[in-house]
């Protein structure tokens, strides 16, 4: 058989009427998903606009700013101070996120792959409060912290009322963790019992390699709604702004510079953009562990 020239294997070009037709037929598969993209984006591309006017066009019709003023964003931090919330609000975002993947990790190893009386019982009520909203516990709480203070604990008006729970465990976080562990096979975790293995070794040896998918969905969970928290620090915090978080900073710097609305819309998009850029970069983590969690319980 003759050989074939190698330049009859070049994929021909199809002409401009059928890359046209395909790109249309394309576009008419995706028009919900465009629209709907469209409607999304929508206010953040106004909220980036407004951020680089001046004050005088930002009060006016106008959509496209001219000239554009990126000293706004500068001009934030010497209106508020942004650095400190923003520091606060990683102190409380990052604790309390190694808080709970911490605690949550080995109560859901527990409830999944150990065998123990009352096992069952037990996981009922972490699942009673996981329905619990979180409001039903903020008076009992709050009374608790503030009985501490005349023996010598001044923990109302800081941020450690609203770290230290998460350091207990999360129902969320460990009814997820456990529908994850579930899926580990048995097998894996007998052999390595054979090998004389303990249950702690098991667990940071084993299961927790497996589960890192899982792990980072939580931890991901954890940072953005802690991130985002808006009600529990200001139910600490609201008589003490050195110790202010950038939510209730944010809504302060509204009230504030309710008429710049220049310098709202790039506070804004200053406060958006760690939760935007952590979530891009943990997304892959994020999808996979939502996704294989709960295949099996």
């Amino acid at each position: 058989m003759a050989a074939v020239d190698a330049t009859t294997l070049v994929r021909r070009r199809p002409p401009a009427s059928v890359r046209r037709r395909r790109m249309l037929v394309a576009v008419a598969d995706h028009t919900v998903l465009i629209t709907l993209a469209i409607l999304f984006l929508a206010p953040f591309v106004f909220m980036a606009l407004t951020a680089v006017m001046t004050n005088e066009q930002a009060l006016s019709a106008r959509l496209w700013p001219h000239p554009f003023s990126w000293h706004n964003f500068v001009s934030v931090f010497e209106a508020a101070p942004l650095w400190r919330w923003t520091l606060n609000t990683l102190q409380y975002s990052v604790l309390a996120t190694i808080g709970v993947v911490v605690t949550s990790v080995p109560v859901a190893y527990a409830f999944a792959k150990l065998r123990w009386r009352g096992r069952d019982a037990v996981f009922l009520l972490v699942l009673i409060a996981l329905m619990l909203p979180p409001q039903v516990t903020v008076v009992p709480l709050y009374v608790m912290w503030a009985k501490l203070q005349p023996f010598g604990f001044h923990f109302v008006g800081t941020l450690w009322p609203v770290i230290a729970p998460n350091w207990f465990g999360d129902a969320f976080s460990i009814f997820l963790l456990r529908q994850f562990f579930l899926t580990i096979p048995d097998e894996y975790l007998d052999a390595a019992r054979a090998d004389g293995c303990g249950e702690l070794r098991i667990l940071t040896t084993v299961v927790v390699p497996l589960a890192k998918p899982a792990i980072a969905a939580v931890a991901l969970f954890s940072f953005l709604y802690t991130f985002n928290d808006f009600f529990l620090p200001l139910l600490y915090t609201a008589e003490t702004p050195h110790n202010w978080v950038l939510s209730i900073g944010l809504s302060q710097f509204r009230s504030f510079h309710q008429v710049q609305w220049n310098l709202t819309m790039a506070a804004t998009l200053l406060v958006m953009a760690p939760v935007i850029i952590v979530f891009f970069l943990a997304q892959r983590a994020f999808v996979e562990g939502v996704t294989l969690t709960g295949v099996k319980g």
